[in-house]
């Protein structure tokens, strides 16, 4: 967290951020558009943000690409803010990006203090994951090609097919959201997790693509939220109050 402070406390950092936050999925060369300093001095800040977990990379053919990554921002407003200005900080963890593309994409990376195993029982149980994501359980075989159902008792969340299983690194699933007319009309986009072992933590990458440009930010403004509670569970073994948490944890069974 002093981390990304210490990132934060820069004005020039802040208006790199303020740029992805316009447009996600930036090169070296777009940003150093926007900002008056040398490329090198522009590489300088952005390293530093990387360090922070504020921005991810994602190689694109031969581009970097730079995303905006609101998880520690999430983090720091869940440790200082929440307590103290809830109403008007809760949009901190639904930060719109855009692609200039038909499809977009949304990247989520976090650190946690567990080991790969752990994690991948955590996103694979029902019950563990019922703890962190706002009360909707995940049943599946986990089985390349199998599907899987996320539900809030009986009201039904999401669905899709389980398209790469490689535990405990690697999940890619499509997505289709059930929970209201709006986002039905979305249609399919794909989740991917990655975990990586870095000494005797994991680093989790979540990236959502697929997405329709311009989709509906419900469909993946929750993602802070969860990786959040994710976090709290493995590290303390307690449960995360979020809006999200709130919003589904006691969905009654008739809501079906």
């Amino acid at each position: 967290m002093d981390t990304v402070f210490r990132a934060l406390a820069d004005p020039t950092r802040r208006s790199l951020l303020d740029q992805l936050f316009k447009r996600d999925g930036q090169s070296l060369s777009a940003l150093e558009q926007r900002v008056p300093m040398t490329r090198f001095g522009v590489m300088k800040h952005l390293r530093v943000l990387e360090e922070a977990g504020l921005v991810v990379t994602r190689k694109r053919g031969r581009e970097k690409l730079h995303f905006l990554n609101p998880v520690p921002i999430r983090l720091v407003h869940e440790r200082w803010v929440s307590k103290y200005a809830e109403p008007w900080a809760a949009g901190l963890s639904e930060l719109k990006k855009g692609l200039e593309k038909p499809t977009m994409e949304k990247v989520f990376e976090i650190y946690i203090k567990t080991t790969p195993e752990r994690l991948w029982e955590a996103i694979t149980d029902s019950e563990l994951r019922s703890k962190y994501t706002f009360g909707v359980g995940y049943e599946s075989d986990w089985m390349p090609g199998s599907p899987y159902n996320a539900a809030a008792g009986s009201f039904p969340i999401a669905e899709g097919e389980n398209l790469e299983v490689h535990p405990p690194r690697r999940l890619v699933q499509s997505f289709n959201a059930l929970w209201g007319d709006d986002v039905k009309s979305e249609g399919t986009s794909r989740v991917t997790f990655e975990i990586e072992q870095i000494e005797d933590s994991c680093r989790l990458t979540v990236t959502h693509d697929q997405l329709r440009e311009g989709a509906n930010e419900e469909l993946y403004g929750g993602w802070p939220m969860v990786l959040s509670g994710l976090k709290t569970l493995l590290e303390t073994g307690e449960t995360l109050t979020t809006p999200g948490s709130l919003r589904y944890a006691r969905v009654p069974e008739s809501a079906a």
